[in-house]
């Protein structure tokens, strides 16, 4: 079966999944962009935009997201982008089961992809992705490693779009994820 078809079932089996809408509210968003990206975004939970659209990434930190990716001359149709929960959280943060049970989808679709290099967008897509606690404001601009795939910290774009500082931040872990892109072929 190809990559494309099988991101496919994944993303109707969020929408039938009942534990993935436990707590949570709006259209299921399971991610989007290539089957055969070599870069993944990960972020957290979709916003009230995203749960209204289905797309992962379309509100203000979605744009400033999306222009980072430009930026560093990667098209949005070469790479995907998704989060660990697929639906809007009630409460505002993911809860630490919503994490754990996401990550099975997660990582069905990271497995499908095979990307070249993970990005995680704060610290739900670290902790989803590499099973810890990462404080990310010490730790972004800087990699680590699950399952055999490099792991690229940054910050959250909600995050830098609150914080000017963190903005410059994150535009200069960019700057470093695109000399790793180039290093790891993409």
């Amino acid at each position: 079966m190809n990559k494309d078809l099988l991101l496919q079932r994944i993303a109707r089996e969020i929408a039938d999944c009942r534990a993935c809408r436990k707590g949570c509210t709006g259209l299921p968003v399971p991610g989007e962009g290539s089957p055969d990206a070599r870069v993944v975004f990960i972020g957290e939970a979709p916003g009230r935009e995203e749960a209204k659209s289905g797309r992962p990434f379309v509100g203000r930190s979605g744009r400033l997201l999306r222009d980072m990716i430009g930026g560093i001359g990667l098209r949005e149709d070469e790479v995907f982008i998704t989060s660990p929960v697929h639906y809007l959280p009630l409460r505002g943060t993911p809860a630490a089961d919503m994490i754990e049970h996401g990550r099975d989808h997660l990582f069905r679709q990271l497995a499908v992809i095979d990307p070249a290099v993970i990005v995680l967008l704060g610290a739900t897509a670290c902790r989803a992705v590499l099973d810890r606690k990462v404080e990310v404001a010490k730790m972004h601009g800087s990699t680590a490693r699950s399952e055999n795939r490099t792991c690229f910290i940054t910050l959250h774009p909600a995050y830098a779009l609150r914080f000017p500082k963190a903005k410059a931040e994150m535009q200069a872990d960019f700057k470093k994820l695109k000399r790793l892109v180039r290093t790891l072929g993409s």
